[in-house]
């Protein structure tokens, strides 16, 4: 219809033009002798200044993702466009994998014709079911032998990987069917999205009631209550949580306990994908099924659990999105887009790491799947915690055009410090620790660098250098341009020193690509969640108060989508993708979004609120009242 960007395209044009381009590709495959570069998800930049070892053991067995490229996808963006405008034809007509493998997927033949080349070299290759991803295990040797590369031992940074200095390649009729190949370099910078409050600012708390916000405050401060009252629990659907370490499932029982939550025993499945994890982030996984299942009480809840690497990450994606068992999806994982590529300053083209896990969420959209990412918790300077530089830059996956990027909020606060230091927050606002600056000069924090990160804390926002503005946010106030506070400035070319600017300095400007987040609620430790876990199987769990991060935000939503789709009906009721409908009804008369929109201590330590517009680059959209929101979904 009129109101949203895209009117009912016509689908069948762009459909039947995928079979006609593709009916002779085994063909052209059989008499191609030519050989093509082929993407790695691994940043030049870290490739070209690691130190490299010796050769990897010819035998030791490696996971490897050849990822295809989809048919057609501007017919796929316009097919998930239109699922969400009402009164087109296609409007909530999903597709399950199967039918999205026949209408998007890489054409099978070729994909067959792939497989038959590395069955050559002893590399026996399993098509996913949307036809986008073969997934292989085998010996180094005989990868190097398919791909005509070599494996070495190699450390950037500090960290230990396995790396190709030449790059891969494939027949060329072969590599223009690919889109990237994860799994020969295994380097990767994927943190967790949490955030705690410095050691000596910790209040000694001992149970989720004790902290300063707890799921039911939650659920009391954006009015989810109001659904609870209408019978809205999230019966009858399931949330999937992707994730890179292990938990152990009896502590988001005891949580949920703790809280007086009545969950329904058994509600937990747990999917270890290639072998699963170790116990490194397990508070991450914790907090996830923790706060999806206290928003969404009687929601069942799959975690798919793989290796923190590329393509445990990877595979643990597609095999939650590939079995489409839930209407919604979390994830909490991520890097800057600095550490992904070269540089973000430097507007190089997308890097394939994003692009490749950006499909998978597409997928996802059309499938009919709401996936809700966290944006980040070092505010607009996302590299400063693993690339090292001080860049305006923003987190991946949450820059992927087709997710709900998740911002954070401080609430309401007024307490004193241990040394006198007074906090006064009146209302809420942007999540960032700027109210903590005089706290931390007084202590003199930026002398080191453990304390320096303490000034480089808040909710990601800001502009992505990957992705293009998508059409959902042209058009809307405060889009693509911006208003800021200059606190810091970098003092070398490289980016990777930085000083204060002493009085900060008020600008404006102009930005391009996706904007970031798409949404705002509380993520602060200082008025943030307690969360219950164990530290390694075996071991007793204890409490650990005000945590906070958009870690929280994001499964956050993840239940909220799961109250809101239990009071529908069936595949073809489900919310589907949120963005394009929110911008919408942002823009509207009866917003269910209220702008954060106060110029004054209002910022993610860089962009803050342009004073009247519907969106800012600190909180998006801004907070949310989900029985509003329920009602625009249900018109």
């Amino acid at each position: 219809m009129s109101f949203y960007w895209h009117k009912q395209l016509n689908l069948i044009i762009g459909l039947f033009s995928i079979f006609l381009f593709f009916g002779t590709t085994s063909d052209v495959l059989a008499n191609d002798n030519s050989r093509s570069d082929v993407s790695q998800t691994t940043a030049p930049k870290v490739l070209n200044h690691s130190n490299y070892g010796s050769t990897v053991a010819s035998d030791l067995k490696i996971n490897v993702d050849v990822v295809l490229k989809p048919r057609n996808e501007a017919a796929l963006e316009n097919y998930i466009d239109s699922t969400v405008t009402p009164g087109s034809q296609q409007y909530h007509q999903y597709l399950n994998t199967t039918k999205f493998a026949k209408s998007f997927g890489q054409n099978p033949q070729t994909a067959k014709e792939i497989i038959k080349y590395f069955d050559q070299y002893g590399l026996h290759g399993h098509l996913s079911t949307s036809n986008l991803v073969i997934q292989m295990t085998g010996t180094a040797a005989n990868f190097e032998k398919a791909f005509q590369t070599t494996l070495y031992q190699a450390k950037y940074q500090g960290k230990n990987f396995q790396a190709t200095k030449k790059n891969p390649t494939l027949p060329t009729a072969y590599s223009q069917a690919v889109l990237g190949v994860l799994g020969l370099t295994t380097y990767n910078s994927l943190t967790t999205n949490i955030q705690k409050l410095p050691q000596n600012l910790e209040n000694n708390n001992s149970s989720a009631a004790d902290s300063p916000s707890s799921p039911q405050s939650f659920a009391k401060r954006y009015n989810l209550t109001a659904l609870y009252k209408q019978g809205l629990t999230g019966s009858g659907q399931t949330m999937d949580i992707v994730t890179l370490a292990n938990f152990n499932p009896a502590d988001a029982y005891t949580y949920w306990k703790s809280l007086g939550i009545d969950a329904p025993k058994k509600r937990l499945r747990v999917i270890n994908i290639d072998g699963g994890s170790g116990w490194t982030g397990s508070d991450e996984t914790s907090l996830d099924v923790e706060q999806s299942g206290a928003i969404a009480p009687k929601a069942k809840i799959n975690i798919y659990i793989g290796p923190n690497t590329d393509t445990g990450f990877f595979d643990a994606l597609t095999k939650a999105v590939d079995q489409d068992k839930a209407a919604q999806l979390s994830l909490s994982w991520g890097e800057s887009e600095t550490a992904i590529t070269q540089s973000v300053s430097q507007g190089l083209e997308t890097p394939v790491y994003a692009k490749i896990f950006s499909l998978l969420f597409e997928q996802g959209a059309a499938e009919g799947i709401s996936s809700f990412v966290a944006s980040g918790d070092n505010g607009a300077y996302d590299a400063s915690k693993d690339a090292g530089t001080y860049d305006l830059a923003v987190d991946n996956p949450a820059d992927s055009p087709f997710v709900t990027a998740a911002g954070g909020t401080t609430l309401p606060l007024n307490k004193t410090l241990s040394d006198g230091t007074k906090i006064n927050v009146k209302n809420e606002r942007a999540w960032s620790w700027d109210y903590l600056y005089g706290y931390f000069d007084k202590h003199n924090l930026a002398s080191t660098s453990e304390g320096l990160a303490k000034y480089f804390v808040g909710d990601g926002g800001g502009f992505s250098k990957f992705f293009t503005t998508p059409n959902y946010q042209n058009g809307v106030s405060g889009i693509n341009t911006f208003s800021s506070i200059d606190y810091w400035k970098t003092t070398n070319a490289a980016e990777t020193g930085v000083t204060r600017v002493n009085p900060p300095v008020n600008s404006h400007g102009t930005g391009t690509g996706r904007n970031v987040p798409d949404l705002a609620l509380n993520a602060d430790p200082e008025t943030g969640y307690a969360v219950y876990y164990s530290t390694a199987q075996n071991q007793s769990a204890t409490w650990v108060n005000q945590y906070g991060g958009t870690s929280f935000v994001a499964p956050q939503l993840n239940g909220v989508s799961a109250v809101l789709n239990s009071g529908r009906h069936g595949r073809h009721d489900r919310i589907g993708f949120w963005n394009p409908q929110i911008y919408h009804f942002a823009q509207s008369s009866n917003s269910p979004f209220m702008a954060l929109n106060s110029t004054t201590d209002n910022n993610n330590l860089y962009y803050t609120s342009q004073g009247n517009t519907v969106y800012n680059q600190a909180t998006g959209l801004g907070t949310v009242d989900f029985n509003k929101l329920n009602s625009a979904f249900s018109k």
